[in-house]
């Protein structure tokens, strides 16, 4: 996770993620970064190891607390970098926050897709990917930050299976990345059904869901706006499962959708009202998470997530 030190509405990427609103002011920066802590506590607190690392203030990069839109980290000891979409949002691939990893992890191979830019072409990680790692599965709804020759080029050099798909918002505009209107955890879906709008897409990927051995647990279109497909699910150090969300999320399920949910793992979550607002993103994509093997420890023990 990135401490974030300029924090605030980011004009460049409102242009396509309708989530977003311009409510920041000179108070913004201590909102986000007050409710940042109060989620890294909550994290911790439940027992899950939170490698926090401190943004710079130069270069500017005011969404640098979505880090999961950058890199993403793989068993194999394999970091992927991403072509991003906001000219300013690329600078948030500080060499930094790889070598702070580097102490406890190895980073044996680095595949950078980020050339990708030159051509305006984008898939920016984890948020335009939702990956099901067991299955080997990369559910991508397509947008301006998404986009198909990227995701294939990631599935073929990653081997993973794509499953394409168009998702719109309520007001029919694609939307942004598909880490708000699903969550893949490890057997169960959360999904909004009701974005896709092409049937033959939306039972495809029911098909696909089913196949992979996982119950759907659908979300409509008010409470995928309100971030409940924005959810990640982890675990800490005594292997417990967790769903972590934001509570803006967690108030919007019916006490049934919790219930599913409880029967699985627990629920947690903290309010995000001031990054959510003007970030236009929420719990997980606050998150990058490691799947990296330790060092010294072979690649096959590490299976799980951290």
């Amino acid at each position: 996770m990135i401490r974030p030190v300029n924090f605030t509405f980011n004009a460049e990427t409102a242009v396509n993620n309708a989530f977003q609103s311009a409510a920041g002011d000179d108070s913004t920066q201590g909102k986000a970064l007050a409710e940042f802590e109060a989620f890294v506590k909550m994290l911790r607190d439940n027992g899950i190891d939170v490698i926090v690392v401190d943004d710079t203030p130069e270069p500017y990069t005011p969404d640098s607390i979505f880090p999961n839109n950058w890199v993403s980290f793989h068993q194999e000891g394999i970091v992927c970098l991403y072509p991003m979409y906001a000219r300013n949002r690329r600078l948030e691939r500080k060499p930094g926050v790889l070598r702070r990893l580097e102490k406890d992890f190895r980073m044996d191979t680095t595949m950078d897709f980020s050339a990708y830019e030159k051509d305006t072409l984008f898939l920016e990680g984890t948020g335009s990917m939702v990956l099901d790692r067991d299955s080997r599965i990369a559910y991508a709804c397509l947008s301006p930050r998404t986009d198909r020759q990227v995701l294939e080029d990631f599935c073929i050099k990653m081997d993973y299976q794509p499953e394409v798909f168009v998702a719109v918002d309520d007001t029919n505009n694609p939307i942004y990345h598909t880490n708000v209107m699903m969550c893949v955890a490890d057997r169960y879906v959360v999904i909004c059904l009701d974005s896709m709008p092409e049937s033959f897409q939306r039972e495809h990927v029911e098909a696909t869901i089913h196949g992979s051995g996982k119950e759907i647990i659908p979300i409509t279109l008010h409470q995928m706006n309100h971030f409940a497909g924005n959810m990640l699910q982890v675990h800490n150090a005594k292997q417990e499962k967790l769903l972590v969300m934001s509570t803006q999320a967690f108030k919007s399920l019916t006490p049934e959708q919790i219930k599913r949910l409880q029967s699985y793992n627990r629920i947690i979550h903290s309010p995000l009202t001031t990054i959510e607002t003007n970030g236009g993103g929420s719990a997980r994509c606050m998150m990058a998470e490691v799947h990296l093997p330790l060092k010294n420890e072979p690649v096959a023990q590490r299976s799980e997530q951290r």
